[in-house]
């Protein structure tokens, strides 16, 4: 029997049959190229197979050791090969290691054993404290062995130069420059080894050979200072990447140790991770919310800039959702536990990022994938720069040995290898620091692509919920934010009799209609109609105009044509009347609707000087209601009437003209996301759905994050082609060099790690994401 999910995927359009192979290893799937392109499939098979089928789980890890990523591939392909793994994407820049595994094949903790044994230091993705450990812990915990391997490395090179100047070559002097060896080419001789070892090439291999080499032709300072560099850029380059893990990580250390619990009677301090879902947690004003949970007492305001990005803080009363790591800001709160602490969505965004960086862009597997044979050719060449000279034209020896490690030296790829993931693990933990979180370099590769850009209205454009926007009395609409004194009586008294419905219709009526309202009496409710009840001595109805005309309610001609005026708008009109010695008598007409969210018209101009070339709204609602909000919008294009399947069709034939982004609210618009080229889920704070959905995920409901992002993502890919371009430039120019110019080796040396540090440092200005004015 297949599994249900299995089945679920075979039944969307498109989709021929799906196998599982009986070892759980694979996922066959036929289906229709006329329908499904093959990225649709695997992002199908992505979200329906590799995250939900029985038995399978994903795990995250922090890798606690330092190397290149080079070795991150290494690591991949050692893990991809243990029994039960699916997939394995690491990096150790990120220091991240994400797997998907058969639990029934191996379960976690032997898992876990499995990869340590593979030689991959893990630890769990956690916080890390706010201020770091005193020098002495650090020291005692090894966290700082290779940037003292490196020191000692340099003061072995110091004293072996001063000493060779001073006595001239001899064991001393030979001795010393061994130790500068051993300690500053410690990391790369390890690394080196490592690769040997499996029977491959690297840029560690190359590093060592070329320091080697210099040795043996009586050039150990060359291959000395060479060991140093590469490892005190190495150092450099882990120090700038731990920014990227700390920036995201620290936002953990936001929220408190410890929270006040409602418990025997009193309350008590305890650690925030002995909480249990359901219980009452008291927090005072100006305090850190200790768990995710709904507000049962009090009410307040909360910034949740932590989270969102959203500077402004958000209003909270009786029923309000809260999050851990925002701040209580003016009142005392009470709040009911909803998730533990490890599963709040402080906590699920942290290991979002940390497993969106360990998903890396096209182009970084690439490079690579290309680096073993990108290292063969350097081999190739320097061998060619040595033989040709030598046995071709008669050079010594010596001189062209020299120039062949030159070149092996210049010619490594260092900073081409590091120059992408230096630039999109920034970019990746620039965005989560403003609340959007790209779920990994090639989904940010995408959004730098994006030119069409299709939004769902329904609480992405709007607001989601009705509101009141004109009341008609005596045949006049006045708009809600102006109106009368008759009008505002009227809508006060109508808010009285609602404030004992449930109906979203009635829940806007009571907000337009102010705090202080009269008490309404003798309330009785007719269903799918309206209601009646007594406020003040005096008897009203509220209700739809088929209710009013079963009533024998009266209403001037002009009252129903602004009625009906409004309505061919698209807007939902509620009857208000009186019942008199005479009879009942219409007093105001109240008009509600969607409204449009504040920012939506400026949204979509920004997405049109950013480049895109066309806007679609898409909706389930009305034709007629949908161009209202097309046109108050600005966008190109309205799309009404869709179910989920034909907002499906539409994101297809959109994909015919361009790279199509699709922003919705994670749930009913799964599909149309899943098929989109990159589908952002809106106002996810929270959201497990909308978290696991989509490729980017907006944790606040800010819809004008929306071209933040695409900025963003274009500034990184500009970013990117500055790095490829400038690494790619520093290896012909120095190759040049050392050939018709002799360069000598330090110079080298300094012009390939200067170079590798250089696209990592710009790379991190990515961190910094830049509001657009």
């Amino acid at each position: 029997m297949k599994p249900v999910e299995a089945t679920q995927l075979e039944e969307h359009p498109g989709v021929i049959e799906v196998q599982e192979r009986p070892d759980h290893t694979l996922v066959d799937v036929a289906f229709d190229p006329s329908v499904l392109s093959d990225g649709e499939v695997r992002e199908l098979i992505r979200e329906h197979v590799s995250r939900s089928l029985p038995g399978l789980q994903k795990s995250v890890y922090r890798l606690e050791s330092h190397a290149c990523e080079a070795c991150a591939l290494k690591l991949e392909r050692k893990v991809a090969g243990l029994p039960g793994v699916r997939r394995a994407t690491a990096t150790f820049l990120g220091k991240v290691l994400s797997i998907t595994f058969d639990p029934a094949v191996q379960d976690e903790r032997t898992m876990e054993q499995r990869l340590r044994a593979a030689g991959a230091k893990i630890g769990p993705i956690e916080a890390r404290p706010a201020r770091r450990p005193p020098l002495f812990q650090r020291l005692r915990s090894g966290e700082l062995n290779e940037e003292i391997t490196c020191g000692l490395g340099l003061v072995f090179l110091i004293v072996a130069a001063v000493t060779r100047h001073l006595t001239g070559p001899g064991p001393l002097t030979w001795g010393l420059f061994l130790g500068a060896y051993l300690f500053a080419g410690q990391e790369g001789i390890r690394s080196a080894w490592a690769s040997l070892k499996e029977k491959e090439l690297d840029v560690d291999v190359l590093m060592v050979l070329a320091a080697l080499g210099a040795a043996a032709i009586g050039q150990p300072f060359e291959g000395a200072l060479l060991l140093f560099l590469f490892s005190f850029s190495n150092v450099l380059q882990r120090h700038a990447m731990d920014r990227t893990t700390r920036a995201i990580e620290s936002l953990l250390t936001l929220r408190p140790s410890e929270a006040l619990v409602k418990r025997g009677g009193g309350t008590t301090k305890v650690p925030v991770e002995e909480l249990e879902v359901g219980e009452i947690v008291v927090v005072k004003p100006g305090e850190q919310i200790p768990v995710d949970g709904e507000l049962v007492e009090g009410r307040t305001s909360v910034d949740e800039s932590s989270l969102t990005g959203e500077s402004m803080p958000v209003g909270k009363e009786p029923g309000s959702t809260v999050f851990a790591g925002t701040i209580n800001q003016t009142g005392g709160i009470s709040l009911k536990v909803t998730k533990r602490a490890d599963d709040s969505t402080l906590a699920r965004m942290v290991k979002l990022v940390a497993e969106a960086q360990a998903e890396k862009s096209g182009t970084q597997r690439f490079l690579e994938t290309a680096e073993r044979w990108y290292a063969l050719g350097v081999i190739l060449l320097t061998i060619a720069v040595l033989v040709v000279p030598w046995l071709l034209h008669g050079e010594a020896f010596r001189q062209a040995f020299y120039r062949a490690m030159t070149i092996m030296v210049v010619a490594s790829p260092c900073a081409l290898i590091i120059s992408t993931p230096a630039t999109v693990l920034s970019a990746i933990g620039g965005a989560a620091r403003k609340g959007i979180l790209i779920k990994g370099g090639s989904h940010l590769d995408r959004a730098a692509a994006i030119d069409i850009v299709a939004i769902d209205k329904t609480g992405t454009l709007t607001v989601g919920k009705p509101s009141v926007t004109e009341v008609v009395v005596e045949g006049r609409i006045e708009p809600a934010t102006s109106l009368g004194e008759p009008a505002r009586e009227f809508l006060r008294l109508c808010a009285a009799l609602e404030a004992r419905s449930e109906h979203p219709l009635a829940q806007a009526i009571v907000a337009a209609g102010g705090t202080d309202l009269p008490e309404a009496v003798d309330f009785q409710a007719v269903t799918g109609k309206g209601a009646e009840a007594v406020v003040g001595g005096r008897s009203f109805a509220v209700g739809s105009g088929r209710f009013m005309e079963e009533l024998g309610a009266s209403a001037g001609a002009d009252s129903s044509a602004a009625a009906s005026r409004l309505q061919d708008e698209g807007k939902t009109c509620v009857w208000f009347a009186e019942r008199t010695a005479t009879g009942v008598a219409v007093r105001a007409v109240i008009a509600m609707a969607d409204t449009v969210r504040e920012g939506s018209a400026r949204l979509v101009a920004e997405l049109k000087q950013l480049g895109v070339k066309r806007v679609v709204m898409l909706t389930g609602d009305q034709q007629r209601v949908a161009e209202a909000i097309g046109r108050e919008t600005g966008v190109d294009e309205v799309r009404a009437g869709l179910l989920p399947e034909d907002k499906l069709k539409v994101v297809r034939l959109l994909k015919e003209e361009g790279k199509v982004l699709m922003a919705g609210d994670g749930v009913n618009d799964a599909p149309a996301l899943a098929a989109s080229d990159l589908g952002v889920a809106m106002g996810a704070a929270g959201t497990d759905v909308a978290m696991e959905t989509a490729d980017v995920v907006l944790m606040g409901d800010r819809v004008e994050n929306l071209p933040l992002l695409l900025d963003h993502a274009r500034r990184a890919r500009r970013v990117l082609l500055q790095n490829l371009t400038f690494a790619a430039s520093v290896i012909v120019v120095l190759v040049l060099a050392a050939l018709g110019f002799a360069l000598p080796l330090p110079a080298g040396v300094v012009g390939h790690e200067g170079s590798t540090v250089l696209v990592c440092l710009n790379g991190l200005r990515l961190l910094l994401l830049r509001n657009r004015p």
